[in-house]
């Protein structure tokens, strides 16, 4: 016995010593990118047009010059592959004689702004044609395996004519002024590369470059016809939340949009919010009801299907209309959270909800299909990581089809489907309900030290009759 003891001990010391050796995780840092807008003149606007069409020429040749090497530069890591692309085209004393050099001195009569490109534009051009070369490959082979989304899915293509947008060095390509209220950007005005000085900014997008921790990475210069602005890539370092005994329980529905409570651990509820967006939902119904009717009765006239690009218009709108409303409504969320200072938002896990509900091309399955559930919570979770909290998902099986109060079933009025009977007779806002079910099964899974994804209360017997999680559940943990 002693010697089962001693090797046991063993194990059990060498392996805490594994785990002291261990690092902690480092927290993972979110980039997010903002719209910063430019004051120019139409002068200004046509030479920030030029300078990226200039950019997407010199970037066309070195995709097909990194397809065509592929085969020695995919061995590489970043780092080596840029410096071995670099050394294919451009000639340097110590590279006299480049592989691909002749092709850039040939285009200098056609595009002269080859002959003194700046390095760190020729480095991020490099960099822009190594990664369409390599998501190039990675979808090729992925399609030759036979993973296709449909089983009659065209092969990938090389997008040779790429229309990207040109990334600007802090100091050799940007300058910025004291507090960012403008820059000097690096353009070719048509026969050298000049400096473009003291553009305003309009705006700084969400200015989230103010935030503690925050750090400005490399921006894109996005110029076309119809605006110029810097794409403002920021890396949020986001610092954690106080703990709150508190959280903001969502329930996701087709008639209202989101219905938040904030649910305590010891069941109690002292906030609730309504979010349904009426009148986006009204515009987006329209759209799909015009198609509905224009879908019959072109299949009324002509007896065939439907043809390709039918409706394109209305689905584009509709869809439009649709991110606007997960737009709106999670950010309303993360303010209703921040209001309460809860640092965790509970959603019910619909990732694998179908409806099954609804006539086929009737008006309720189209809501059913343009549901933005899914687009909702992703939206959520990236505003919501931001401000270093997080969001969980919980089970919804039966968070609907039972009472808050523990009474049991609840059955859905005939003349209003959003209020609830309860067994006990009392009229209650179904929605509502759910969602403190949700906020309930959260602490539940907390309190309990059980998974997330469990439904019922307590154990399971034969003898005892079994009834979710609701919030009377934790009413009844409190007083144990």
């Amino acid at each position: 016995m002693t010697f089962i003891h001693a090797k046991v001990e063993a194990v059990v010391k060498k392996k805490a010593k594994k785990q002291s050796k261990r690092k902690k995780p480092q927290k993972e840092s979110n980039i997010r990118t903002d719209v910063w807008q430019l004051v120019m003149t139409q002068e200004q606007r046509r030479l920030a047009v030029l300078t990226v069409a200039e950019y997407r020429h010199f970037l066309k040749p070195l995709v097909l010059i990194s397809y065509w090497n592929w085969g020695n530069l995919s061995g590489l890591n970043s780092n080596e592959r840029v410096n071995a692309l670099e050394k294919l085209v451009h000639q340097t004393g110590d590279n006299p004689n480049p592989k691909y050099y002749w092709y850039f001195q040939k285009s200098i009569g056609r595009y002269p702004s080859f002959r003194k490109f700046p390095s760190y534009l020729r480095r991020a051009a490099i960099q822009e044609a190594l990664g369409i070369v390599s998501s190039f490959v990675t979808r090729w082979d992925a399609w030759k395996r036979g993973e296709r989304k449909h089983r009659y899915d065209k092969s990938p293509r090389l997008t040779v004519m790429c229309n990207s947008y040109p990334a600007l060095y802090k100091g050799q390509q940007i300058k910025y002024h004291s507090n960012f209220n403008a820059v000097e950007l690096k353009i070719w005005n048509g026969a050298d590369w000049v400096w473009m000085q003291g553009v305003s900014i309009k705006k700084h997008g969400k200015s989230r470059h103010t935030r503690e921790g925050a750090k400005l990475l490399s921006p894109a210069l996005v110029a076309n016809k119809r605006s110029v602005h810097l794409s403002m890539a920021v890396e949020v370092n986001p610092q954690s939340l106080p703990d709150s005994d508190y959280v903001c329980a969502i329930d996701i529905g087709i008639n209202t949009t989101a219905t938040c409570s904030i649910v305590g651990s010891y069941g109690t509820v002292k906030a609730r919010k309504f979010l349904n967006p009426a009148r986006d939902i009204d515009r987006r119904d329209q759209r799909k009801q015009r198609i509905a009717t224009k879908s019959k009765l072109t299949r009324k006239i002509t007896n065939q299907d439907l043809p390709k690009g039918f409706c394109q218009g209305l689905y584009r709108k509709s869809k439009n209309i649709n991110k606007h409303i997960a737009q709106t409504v999670s950010r309303q969320i993360v303010e209703f959270a921040q209001k309460h200072q809860v640092n965790v938002i509970v959603f019910e896990d619909l990732s694998n909800w179908k409806a099954k509900g609804g006539k086929h091309g009737s008006l309720q399955k189209q809501r059913f299909h343009q549901w933005c559930k899914d687009k909702l919570v992703e939206l959520t979770i990236q505003k919501f990581s931001e401000l270093g909290a997080k969001v969980c998902k919980v089970n919804a099986k039966y968070t609907s089809a039972y009472a808050f109060d523990g009474s049991g079933k609840i059955k859905r009025s005939n003349k209003k489907y959003s209020q609830a009977v309860f067994p006990n007779g009392k009229r209650y806002n179904a929605d509502l309900s759910a969602s403190y079910n949700i906020g309930a099964r959260y602490w539940y899974a907390v309190l309990t030290n059980s998974k997330f994804t469990r439904v019922w209360a307590g154990r399971s017997s034969s003898q005892t009759l079994r009834t979710p999680v609701t919030l009377s559940t934790l009413w009844e943990l409190s007083k144990a």
